[in-house]
């Protein structure tokens, strides 16, 4: 039975309309699929060796492909290029150079007031809402590679238009890495129109 782990984006959740999407697809298929919190319920003192720390207690010692949406993307890079028991990686809209970006989304002046206060508020898409965040996430986040340079078969979708992360970020890493191959779709970060499309390549990817 294909094993496959599914994380999901920043401020989302396992029950994403994307996480629901691949989870009954793959399980139709015949796969177990796995979809952890990985804020491990505390979104709020969230950080990247936290949510490292979550996917290796899901992957444990068994060989595993992962799929990886935004943020989950990134993560999914992480963990591959320390783990060679992860066999495949799928990434929808990788935030490659997740750290990096702070600066350039927010404006430095809103990263120093962040940097001080301890906490920014940001919208939680899996609860609807404002959270607040606390700034642990951005230093430990600065620890990180900006582009993991993990070695195994990989299956890369980013939209044309995604305004979150820029489609140049997956270009930069697809051309370093023969490893990866990269389709750049007609749609913006959520890549929602392009499910479709996107699934039985998915299904076919992590079949092989």
């Amino acid at each position: 039975m294909i094993r496959i782990v599914y994380l999901h984006g920043f401020a989302s959740g396992p029950q994403s309309s994307k996480a629901r999407y691949f989870g009954t697809l793959l399980e139709g298929a015949g796969a177990r699929v796995d979809v952890p919190d990985l804020a491990d319920g505390d979104f709020e003192h969230l950080t990247i060796t936290g949510q490292l720390a979550v996917i290796d207690r899901v992957v444990g010692s068994d060989p595993a492909s992962l799929i990886g949406s935004s943020l989950g993307g990134y993560l999914a890079a992480l963990y591959a290029a320390r783990h060679p028991l992860v066999e495949r990686v799928v990434l929808l809209a990788p935030a490659f150079g997740f750290a990096q970006r702070w600066p350039e989304r927010l404006g430095p002046a809103e990263v120093a007031s962040w940097r001080r206060t301890g906490a920014i508020e940001v919208f939680h898409y899996a609860d609807n809402r404002n959270r607040k965040l606390g700034y642990q996430l951005l230093a430990d986040g600065e620890r990180f590679e900006a582009y993991p340079d993990f070695t195994q078969p990989a299956l890369i979708f980013h939209g044309a238009h995604d305004d979150a992360v820029p489609v140049r970020y997956s270009e930069e890493f697809a051309a370093t890495h023969p490893n990866a191959t990269l389709e750049v779709l007609n749609d913006g970060h959520d890549l929602h129109s392009a499910l479709d499309y996107v699934g039985p390549k998915v299904l076919r990817f992590l079949a092989g």
